[in-house]
């Protein structure tokens, strides 16, 4: 049964057009200014509650000219390491933005994690930002890193991305990381999930967002191409998986459609739906149980890939 704590929270999130005294949610505003503003409200919020703890250290870099950065803590172990990709439907987030939701990753399994800024759309759309994920992952074998030592975690749009980068590093015959944890993975950016529809309301996503954010990713390029939606790729082969969604999100079908064909082409994957929760309900755990204990999972299911 859901906590009535998750229950009052999700609440309060869904209807936050409330507090601003509107009767509807503001439905995804897709021109330049929209973007730009919405962009901007993430990177301040992520700046006010992205506060970290004092032994925690943020490590900036520079990967092809982008921006990365690793979060740690003392007393992980530094041969191993996380991919992290943050989401914000390919056109808003970043690094900086991203962690108060990575430090409970870094904290929760003992591995660090660099986070990388990737190109964003529509400004840069596909592949810009796969390609900027495949240089993050060459940076780390570069540095040393055995793939085995690796493991890649993301959400949304990310969690999309983490799986496309699989697809891309698979196809290149480079050596796949150890695991992968993903959070509502974008996996249909074609969005035939009925779960579109169905939790359309329910969802704390944006109404509209999906449908805008596919087209200024994919640009020109087939919306079914596997690198822009890994569901439809040849699955075979990829590491073990750990997907979590929702039951009230936009996105449900795409994390139990790709469970279904990875399954199919022999990939191990623990797949997590709980029934009444959002959008990447885990990066919640600090607020309510539900979320902490697949928060909980999901670090130990990346803690025993990685040996950590």
């Amino acid at each position: 049964m859901q906590s009535l704590k998750s229950k009052i929270i999700l609440g309060l999130i869904v209807h936050r057009h409330l507090f601003s005294l509107q009767l509807r949610s503001k439905p995804f505003d897709p021109s330049m200014k929209g973007i730009h503003a919405l962009r901007n409200r993430v990177e301040k919020a992520g700046n006010k509650f992205g506060k970290l703890p004092k032994e925690a250290k943020v490590i900036p870099l520079s990967i092809n000219e982008r921006y990365a950065e690793w979060i740690t803590l003392p007393t992980n172990n530094t041969q191993k390491a996380m991919l992290y990709f943050h989401g914000g439907m390919y056109l808003i987030g970043s690094a900086q933005s991203h962690r108060q939701h990575v430090i409970k990753f870094v904290s929760g399994s003992g591995i660090n994690a660099l986070v990388f800024n990737y190109r964003l759309a529509p400004e840069h759309p596909f592949p810009a930002a796969l390609d900027d994920a495949l240089a993050a992952y060459d940076y780390l074998l570069n540095e040393g890193f055995n793939s085995s030592d690796i493991v890649f975690a993301g959400d949304s749009a990310g969690g999309g991305l983490c799986l496309a980068t699989l697809l891309a590093i698979k196809a290149k015959d480079i050596a796949l990381p150890s695991a992968a944890a993903v959070l509502s993975p974008w996996t249909d950016l074609a969005l035939t999930g009925k779960s579109y529809q169905t939790n359309e309301k329910k969802c704390v996503s944006p109404i509209g967002c999906a449908e805008n954010a596919n087209i200024f990713y994919a640009a020109d390029t087939d919306l079914r191409n596997p690198f822009i939606s890994p569901l439809y790729g040849d699955l075979k082969g990829l590491p073990p998986l750990h997907i979590s969604a929702g039951g009230n999100e936009i996105l449900l079908d795409d994390s139990i459609q790709f469970t279904q064909k990875a399954q199919a082409a022999g990939v191990d994957v623990t797949l997590r739906i709980e029934e009444g929760m959002c959008h990447c309900y885990p990066a919640f755990a600090n607020l309510f149980k539900e979320a902490k204990l697949a928060m909980d999972e999901i670090c130990l299911f990346l803690k025993k890939h990685a040996g950590a």
